[in-house]
């Protein structure tokens, strides 16, 4: 089967091959079938993993094929994440059935899933064309500074090399094939090769087909994109080590993050590994707010925390209060919606198996209580939501009570007083997200920990809910370690891009050598730091 757009015809027959410089090789590897978590079947067609000659051939084309790319124009690279965006489109139900069944998510839930996956391919498409990723800045020549004249230095980012990235599990398109690592990279002017996930095989081949169609559309070196798969210590080790691959991005279990921060580190010349790893986006719910609405807050939080079976990375799995009414309040109503939820698929049986060892470990602890759990439901893996509760003093002597659980479930921290509640912060590890419920009464303590916020973690948001993240150019998914490796990035928003550039420096080099974006005339008309000013001209 193949759909055609303008002139592009795509292949959306899924087939169980991997990409390869967008050719299509059956692997040799072990074999591997995707799963219905709601059912437990197979779903065709079989898959192989890649073996060493895949990844070396994969890696080979991406070095072969970086060149030409990194001298691709900004505008030639923003029409083809556009056309990528128009293939992914074009995919239509197909692809979103495909995903369903994969998944276990709705159909609804990814039909808004593919709008911010080729929607974030249009937002780096857009920012190329602004042309501020260059970070362009000129300090011209001062011949007669005094007591030493000034040289001409002119300053540009260029792309870092060939990237590898790593499917995330819960996001079969947004975090996965074409989804925001892959779309920075490519928009950054670096070759991209992918390693699936297991968890959305014939999704991942529908997705790649699609970004080769395009790079078939626009003339670029087949390298430019390559779609395998294979297990992340065997054939994600063998990417990472590769002396040609040049940067990682990964979004995942802290474990597997480490164990790829660590082989990149180990390399004769080691690399960043942009991973994005493990968070329980802590929820402090402050006095004031609680005595205003504390059954709404209750209803809410079971709403964002049984949100697609909690398999989100900014899932609410913690929430401090001071004991009292209020917070009695809250749990009530908390605890009567999570009562009344049903449990649902799980991504994977893997996931479901350590979603619930996981949740009994909390369970079993002898200083937690569990005050309500879901219904069962039909699905095959399937994760109950569950709320419990234990004691500030608890909670910060047993670091065991800070572990993520990935799912549904929530843990209540009671606070004896206000001062406690504050220096809970300094407990937590590195978060992607903290919120914060205040009203106007609130304020004067709000302060005091946003501060404390500031350390801990990469969003701070006040009276709304973590689940759902924005695409948008003040963005930040990312905060200390273990919320993510390098704790200066984000793996989402146009500020994605920076971490595949590196500055470059450009000393007396001659008018005809240099770079257009940082060239006399200003050719692309793009704002640049001028003698520190910055301006257009």
């Amino acid at each position: 089967m193949t759909t055609t757009i303008n002139t592009t015809t795509i292949n959306t027959s899924i087939t169980g091959d991997f990409l390869i410089g967008g050719a299509a090789r059956t692997g040799e590897g072990d074999a591997i079938e995707a799963i219905d978590p709601s059912s437990g079947e197979t779903l065709g067609p079989t898959f192989h993993y890649a073996t060493t000659k895949d990844v070396q051939d994969a890696t080979r084309l991406a070095d072969e094929a970086f060149d030409t790319y990194r001298r691709t124009t900004s505008e030639a690279r923003a029409l083809f994440l556009e056309s990528i965006a128009d293939n992914i489109d074009a995919l239509g139900d197909e692809l979103i059935d495909r995903a369903s069944a994969e998944s276990g998510l709705s159909r609804v839930r990814l039909q808004g899933e593919r709008g911010r996956t080729t929607g974030q391919l249009r937002l780096f498409a857009s920012v190329l064309r602004e042309g501020s990723w260059n970070g362009a800045r000129i300090d011209p020549a001062q011949p007669d500074r005094k007591p030493a004249p000034r040289s001409d230095i002119r300053l540009r980012n260029i792309p870092l090399g060939p990237v590898v990235v790593f499917s995330a599990s819960n996001f079969p398109l947004a975090f996965s094939v074409a989804g925001g690592d892959t779309a920075s990279a490519l928009a950054a002017g670096c070759p991209v090769i992918v390693k699936a996930h297991d968890a959305h095989l014939g999704t991942s081949e529908l997705v790649g087909r699609a970004v080769s169609a395009a790079v078939v559309e626009h003339g670029l070196p087949s390298g430019v994109f390559s779609l395998i798969y294979g297990l992340g210590q065997t054939i994600g080790v063998e990417l990472v080590t590769d002396p040609v691959v040049a940067a990682v991005g990964f979004t995942g279990s802290r474990g597997g993050g480490l164990a790829l921060c660590r082989a990149a580190a180990g390399r004769d010349v080691p690399i960043p590994v942009y991973a994005e790893m493990s968070s329980i986006n802590p929820v402090f719910l402050l006095p004031g707010a609680l005595r205003e609405s504390a059954s709404e807050l209750g209803a809410a939080f079971a709403a964002s925390l049984t949100m697609g079976s909690g398999q989100f990375c900014t899932n609410p799995g913690l929430v401090f209060a001071v004991v009292g009414a209020e917070l009695s309040e809250f749990l009530s109503a908390a605890s009567t919606a999570i009562g009344l939820s049903t449990g649902a698929a799980m991504l994977t049986p893997g996931i479901a198996a350590a979603y619930a060892s996981g949740q009994q470990a909390l369970r079993e602890h002898a200083d937690v209580d569990s005050v309500a759990t879901g219904q069962p439901g039909s699905c095959v893996f399937q994760g109950l939501p569950e709320l419990l509760v234990t004691d500030a003093e608890n909670f910060l002597a047993d670091p065991s009570l800070h572990a993520e659980v990935f799912g549904a479930t929530s843990l209540v921290v009671r606070c004896n007083d206000l001062d406690q509640l504050l220096g809970a912060v300094k407990g937590l590890e590195g978060q992607l997200t903290a919120t914060v419920h205040a009203v106007p009464g609130d304020h004067a303590s709000a302060e005091v920990l946003v501060e404390q916020l500031e350390r801990t973690a990469g969003r701070i948001l006040f009276n709304g809910w973590p689940t759902g993240v924005e695409v948008g150019h003040a963005m930040v998914h990312g905060g200390p370690f273990p919320a993510t490796s390098d704790s200066r990035t984000t793996s989402v928003g146009s500020l994605a891009i920076d971490r595949f550039l590196r500055p470059v420096s450009y000393q007396d080099v001659p008018d005809a050598l240099l770079p257009s974006a940082i060239a006399d005339g200003n050719p692309e008309h793009i704002w640049r730091r001028v003698d520190g000013t910055l301006t257009q001209d």
